[in-house]
């Protein structure tokens, strides 16, 4: 997969796709990134790239044309896809990152200011996504979530393809309190039963943990695991469902 990003920022990017799994993942051939300034694009010598919105309103915008000279100094590439990194767009689930993962190509735009002058976005027909329901000072961070998110479900990135699908969310569950050596520490202690080496009591403690900590934290997504999963489970999980589903609204 090949990775472009358009940004008033690149400074701020070779670090977070350098490092940990990402960096090794580009550094094997199977990730390819390019960080584009949109700075040297714009026809202003000064190197302005934002102006006053017409109609009135706060702040500045970033305008079209260093956008569109730095889209179009990429190479026409019809099977690139491009997301424009906005509050208003849709939300980064996993649904979309894996859906993102099997792209070849992906065109990132990282707004700044309060946005992006409307005729660069659809000059190129970008995609709107969100990371959340709140605002950053810049797309650049939000880049960066979806560079991450999407990025470790390519085949090969992660040591394990099964890795990621035992994770939280992943599993449609909150993933269940770890502990590592020792077993005692400032007195606290590991629960017995990780320490027994009954390897189905584990699994019954884990899923337990599990169904408690989603139910306390997320009920909603409880509720939707159990609608997809409760008919699969054994007389055992069906238990500890029944119970902790009893006190879930």
């Amino acid at each position: 997969m090949k990775i472009d990003i358009l940004t008033l920022f690149p400074e701020m990017f070779p670090a977070v796709l350098s490092a940990g799994v990402i960096g090794r993942a580009a550094e094997r051939g199977l990730l390819e990134f390019s960080v584009t300034d949109i700075r040297d694009f714009t026809a202003d010598k000064h190197r302005k790239a934002d102006d006053y919105p017409f109609g009135g309103g706060a702040g500045q915008l970033m305008t079209a044309q260093p956008i569109m000279d730095a889209m179009r100094a990429l190479g026409e590439e019809p099977a690139a896809r491009r997301l424009y990194l906005s509050p208003r767009g849709r939300l980064l689930d996993l649904a979309l990152a894996e859906e993102l993962s099997r792209e070849t190509r992906l065109i990132l735009l990282c707004g700044h200011y309060e946005g992006v002058d409307q005729r660069a976005l659809d000059a190129f027909t970008f995609e709107e996504v969100s990371i959340g329901d709140y605002v950053l000072t810049g797309g650049e961070i939000a880049a960066m979530a979806l560079i991450d998110a999407c990025c470790r479900l390519v085949p090969g990135v992660l040591g394990s393809e099964e890795s990621h699908r035992e994770e939280s969310i992943y599993s449609g569950l909150l993933e269940y309190p770890q502990y590592t050596r020792p077993a005692s520490y400032e007195g606290m202690d590991v629960p017995e039963v990780l320490l027994s080496g009954n390897h189905r009591e584990i699994e019954l403690w884990n899923f337990e943990q599990a169904l408690r900590l989603t139910a306390a934290r997320r009920p909603e997504m409880l509720h939707a695991w159990i609608d997809a999963h409760y008919a699969t489970l054994d007389k055992q999980k069906k238990r500890i469902a029944d119970k902790i589903l009893a006190g879930v609204p």
